[in-house]
């Protein structure tokens, strides 16, 4: 019997770990909480969490040493809110470079009625939802996550957008891009849709890792 998946959830200082943590153990994973890259040693996945502002927290990152092996990082990786935020170059929110992981800035909602936007959002897929990606497999039509931001990426290169919601705008609500996963929202506060998205994830790393035999995080 296999032991359940690894995850290494980044602690820069400006995340839910609790929830976040709670939510991927409910989903089947093991979490250790990483806090340098040390920490990263036998992790099968990694979560980059945060809330507040890009430029607090690639300095934490900076600080901890942690930015440069999550660019080396080849195994799968979730962004959480800023934690998706920081996979791109850089944020209109404070001039921050960021990871620059994915090309494309992050931007200032346009035209929103009131900032943050705070509240539940349904999702709408590419393609009419034709071959949507596999981190909403099981996900109803209907379903509703929790958004906190008055910034969202603006990919460069619209295909890696798996996923739209609308403030009033649309706006990209999670992309991919690779083994790289990113979403706008907090699956750890939406219910159970949210759980289902991280057990998704859970489940890609399970598959990941049974067919590459274990981590490799670009080291």
């Amino acid at each position: 019997m296999t032991s359940p998946p690894l995850v290494a959830v980044i602690d820069h200082g400006a995340g839910n770990l609790v929830s976040i943590s709670q939510g991927l153990e409910r989903a089947g994973a093991r979490v250790a909480v990483a806090t340098g890259p040390e920490d990263l040693s036998g992790a099968q996945a990694v979560v980059l969490p945060g809330v507040g502002a890009p430029g607090a927290a690639m300095r934490r990152l900076m600080d901890e040493g942690l930015v440069e092996p999550l660019k080396a990082w080849r195994g799968p990786l979730l962004g959480i809110c800023i934690g998706l935020q920081l996979f791109f170059e850089v944020s209109d929110e404070d001039g921050q470079a960021c990871l620059g992981l994915d090309r494309g800035r992050v931007r200032r909602l346009e035209d929103a009625p009131l900032l943050p936007h705070i509240g539940w959002n349904d999702l709408t897929f590419p393609g009419n939802g034709r071959g949507r990606d596999p981190l909403f497999r099981g996900i109803p039509p209907e379903a509703t996550f929790y958004f906190v931001h008055s910034y969202a990426p603006a990919p460069e290169d619209p295909a890696i957008t798996i996923a739209y919601a609308e403030y009033p705008h649309p706006f990209t609500a999670a992309v991919r891009s690779a083994r790289r996963i990113g979403v706008q929202f907090h699956p750890e506060r939406s219910g159970d849709h949210g759980l289902r998205v991280l057990a998704n994830f859970v489940a890609e790393v399970e598959e990941w890792s049974g067919a590459t035999g274990g981590p490799r995080g670009g080291r």
